[in-house]
């Protein structure tokens, strides 16, 4: 196994960080590794913004409403940038554009590059010591992560990314057998594995250092998918330009 692949499977979510900002070097590494992910037919259709006014943070973790939003060595925020790759159009041009550019296949597409890039930003900076954590709960409003940004139409923010030292070091979380993901040629239920897993959740949650509970991960997912949340995201994404059609 080489140190890459060790860096992948020893990935932890960090929420706990030293107030120690990351250098310049660390971070033009970080986004450098980004820049070199996979993009579909060539259109790096992302961009990632740096927050480094405390009060923007601030601002980002009261909507998160979590303290590593804003206690970090840095933070990222992704987004999905549909702008650029016809910023330089004529009005004619642009006006033959907006059918296919607001279509769901460049939506995806968008969401797919920041997500890409996200985690080739996330490696390199594991590989280099620092610990992580993705902020889907940017989500929470996102109107308001809009607006705080000044994003221009056919750019949205998808989730942030706290970077920095870690200042704990938390379980490695079990994730799903090998089973329950990978299918040979159709997709297959696989009820056991499951079964299996949630034994081993129940088990972890029990035993782990902090934040014990009774819990499996089939609850977790019955809890989750039983309540509503962030059902104003589809009315912001559409009014940006986005998975019109």
């Amino acid at each position: 196994m080489n140190s890459t692949i060790e860096t992948i499977l020893n990935h932890k979510s960090i929420r706990k960080f030293k107030d120690t900002a990351i250098t310049h070097h660390q971070l033009d590494l970080i986004i450098r590794a980004a820049q070199q992910a996979s993009t579909s037919s060539y259109m790096m259709a992302y961009t990632i913004i740096g927050i480094t006014d405390p009060t923007k943070k601030a601002v980002l973790a009261e909507v998160s409403g979590q303290p590593y939003v804003k206690d970090n060595g840095h933070l990222l925020v992704f987004c999905a940038d549909l702008h650029r790759p016809t910023k330089q159009a004529s009005e004619e041009d642009f006006s033959q554009m907006t059918e296919n550019l607001e279509n769901s296949e460049h939506f995806l597409v968008s969401a797919i590059d920041a997500a890409l890039a996200a985690q080739n930003a996330a490696i390199a900076a594991e590989s280099m010591g620092l610990g992580i954590c993705y902020l889907g709960s940017l989500r929470n409003n996102l109107g308001k992560v809009d607006e705080l940004l000044s994003l221009p139409k056919h750019v949205i923010p998808l989730f942030g990314m706290a970077i920095g030292e870690p200042a704990h070091g938390p379980d490695r979380k079990p994730r799903l057998p090998k089973q329950a993901v990978y299918f040979e040629n159709e997709y297959q239920e696989h009820d056991e594995s499951i079964n299996q897993f949630d034994e081993q959740m129940a088990t972890y949650y029990q035993s782990r250092s902090s934040n014990n509970r009774a819990d499996t991960w089939t609850k977790q997912m019955h809890r989750r998918f039983a309540k509503t949340i962030r059902m104003d995201v589809t009315d912001l994404v559409q009014k940006k330009g986005f998975n019109k059609r």
